[in-house]
């Protein structure tokens, strides 16, 4: 396992790449990040995790205009979301897809994404780098570990990743999940964000 500093962004988005699976800092907790091309890497993080891989994966990407790339549907209380202050955040979107929109081939079978733009300047950077990655919490499925150290991490995963980054230890916690695929939107998670901030956008939107 290699380790890297949070200013190494080149080799870090090299070795995602190349198939590498990596814990990295984020914003909120530290997150298993894997390129979503590469098939094998995205089975590690289910074994990594020991989750079921019926459980599909969230997306990073460092700009909201990338969302349109992957073919999924803006709606109105998304867009509200995206143009606010909690956005670049802790803030999980659920998506659903354009009809007959083009996607992505590792998108296929897929009828909607949690999306997340971080608000982390090595994230950002890293995202910027290699584009759009897959990126889930750093633990194992239904582990109550504090995701934000890093040595409880590694210790509590079912083997070790490809690579760290090390930011030391981290200050937030998972991200708040928001479902805007409906005329409704629902909260999925909670987080730093309430339910109350969210409508709050929603309704002046």
């Amino acid at each position: 396992m290699q380790t890297f500093t949070p200013t190494q962004i080149e080799p870090v988005a090299e070795a995602l790449l190349d198939g590498k699976v990596a814990v990295l800092p984020t914003d909120t907790v530290y997150g298993l990040v894997a390129a979503p091309t590469q098939e094998a890497a995205v089975d590690r993080i289910f074994e990594l995790k020991n989750r079921p891989k019926d459980f599909h994966l969230p997306i990073m990407v460092a700009e909201a205009e990338e969302l349109h790339d992957l073919g999924l549907e803006i709606t109105k209380h998304a867009q509200a979301l995206l143009d606010s202050e909690y956005i670049p955040g802790g803030l999980t979107l659920v998506l659903g897809f354009k009809n007959n929109a083009p996607r992505p081939a590792w998108l296929e079978g897929r009828h909607e994404v949690a999306i997340r733009i971080p608000n982390h300047e090595f994230m950002l950077k890293l995202l910027s780098e290699a584009g759009p990655l897959l990126a889930t919490s750093a633990n194992r499925h239904k582990s109550k570990i504090n995701m934000c150290i890093l040595p409880e991490i590694l210790e509590d995963l079912h083997s070790q990743p490809d690579l760290v980054v090390d930011g030391g230890k981290l200050s937030g916690r998972s991200s708040t999940i928001i479902n805007c695929r409906y005329k409704e939107i629902s909260m999925e998670r909670r987080g730093d964000i309430t339910i109350e901030q969210i409508e709050a956008i929603i309704s002046n939107g």
